[in-house]
């Protein structure tokens, strides 16, 4: 019996007694609700890892519209909580709001009991997952919220889009990639969205932020006592997202003895958890991700061709935010209405000047990069009416590399990219070079970019 807390949100009692009683012997705590009004005042809400929301409570109304402003409430309450949602109408439309509005998953009624445990035992884990890193509640939330929409209407993201739904239909394995903050992240939702898998889990893992040591553990899971922190069996991620997608980001800087472990994961379509010998199967539909040159890192030996043969059947390259025309102002209004309403303000627009200082910028950290920006002057402006001085721009960071940085951590910062660049973007020979662990280098280059943009 896993040690969780679940909390049941469902009008019909049916429905809560057949889940209570499905769930009591899997889970230590099952607590019910028949009335969503009740989650206003419900105590420990914070304490709970699981919750599973009804879509719709009105008789005769069935628009999912109060599944979806109850979903709103809990997230505000607990960003950390995984939310399934559940319906008794299989509108696809009402799936991907729900997965937009911030919902770990959404599930049919009536529902396949083995189905139903996988997803939120999948929910479980990526809660424990979530709680253990400790984000900060309010970036949680605005990650669920902001990093789920593809805005723009360019014909570089039309193109994209149109090939997404071709491919959306298809099983095959998608390779996607494109500079950093171009949202390949986003791409990836849309393919599972859009695809027959959409009502199973989507797992996505930053490979740049698992240690060599661990990989093995948390993409394939542990038993018990199988080293000395498994204090419990562990679900890997391959298996959270059995009959879903798993989106592996950053495949690129992966070391070759990783990539040889991965690849036997993909080919044999099954995983073996550290400590055990007993191999599951897994139906996945792999998505990765990177912003390194695969082909080039074949060529010099830093890239196994035969993972990269099984990852690439159809590649997607996401265009940079400056081949995207338009789309820049289209995005800046888009946060610019977002900060708005975090920072209660109210009235900012961008006068003329700004508009064409945004255009002209050619935008390094792409559309991160104008996030930020627009937050930034939001912020600190004290007038509504945005004008060019409002966006400064740190011109170090794209000057010429001959340019002698003026401080200790402009240096480092420096010797990093010089090294990425170097070594094509991959973090473990550009790590080497500078004689600096890949953990490490994957830290400090997050850092920048925090800082940076």
């Amino acid at each position: 019996m896993l040690d969780a807390k679940i909390l049941i949100i469902d009008d019909n009692k049916s429905v809560l007694s057949a889940l209570e009683i499905l769930l009591q012997f899997e889970y230590k705590t099952v607590t019910t609700l028949s009335n969503p009004n009740q989650i206003s005042s419900f105590p420990d809400l914070t304490s709970y890892d699981i919750v599973l929301l009804d879509m719709n409570f009105t008789a005769g109304i069935n628009t999912g519209n109060e599944g979806l402003f109850w979903l709103r409430e809990i997230k505000k309450k607990t960003p950390l909580i995984s939310v399934i949602m559940m319906t008794a109408y299989g509108e696809i439309d009402l799936a991907v709001t729900a997965l937009k509005e911030g919902a770990m998953d959404f599930i049919l009624k009536p529902w396949d009991n083995e189905k139903l445990l996988t997803t939120i035992k999948s929910a479980y884990s990526l809660s424990k997952y979530h709680k253990k890193n400790k984000p900060a509640k309010q970036e949680v939330a605005n990650n669920t919220k902001d990093h789920n929409y593809i805005i723009g209407k360019s014909k570089a993201l039309t193109n994209i889009l149109n090939l997404v739904q071709k491919v959306a239909k298809t099983d095959v394995n998608v390779l996607i990639t494109g500079e950093n903050g171009t949202g390949k992240d986003l791409i990836a939702r849309e393919l599972h969205k859009t695809s027959t898998r959409n009502n199973q889990a989507f797992i996505n893992v930053d490979l740049g932020s698992i240690s060599e040591s661990l990989f093995e553990s948390e993409l394939f899971g542990h038993i018990k006592g199988s080293f000395t922190d498994a204090k419990e069996d562990r679900v890997g991620k391959f298996e959270a997202a059995k009959g879903g997608t798993l989106f592996l980001d950053e495949i690129g800087n992966l070391s070759l003895q990783v990539q040889a472990k991965l690849l036997s994961a993909i080919q044999n379509k099954s995983v073996v958890k550290v400590g055990s010998n007993k191999t599951i199967p897994v139906d996945i539909r792999l998505i990765c991700a990177t912003n390194c040159n695969l082909e080039k890192m074949v060529a010099d030996g830093h890239f196994r061709e035969d993972l990269l043969y099984r990852i690439n059947t159809i590649q997607i390259d996401v265009p940079p935010l400056r081949e995207r025309d338009n789309d820049i102002l289209v995005l800046a209004d888009f946060y610019l209405n977002k900060f708005m309403t975090k920072y209660d303000k109210e009235g900012f627009s961008l006068d003329q000047s700004a508009k064409q200082k945004l255009m002209s910028y050619s935008w390094p950290g792409n559309i991160r990069e104008l996030l930020h920006a627009i937050e930034r002057a939001v912020i600190l402006s004290d007038d509504i009416l945005l004008k060019a001085s409002d966006f400064n721009f740190n011109s170090k960071l794209t000057q010429p590399t001959e340019t002698v940085p003026d401080t200790i951590e402009e240096m480092e910062m420096f010797m990093i990219n010089n090294a990425l660049n170097q070594n094509d973007g991959n973090y473990s020979a550009a790590a080497e070079q500078l004689g600096i662990s890949r953990q490490t280098l994957y830290n400090k280059t997050k850092k920048m970019g925090n800082n940076g943009k």
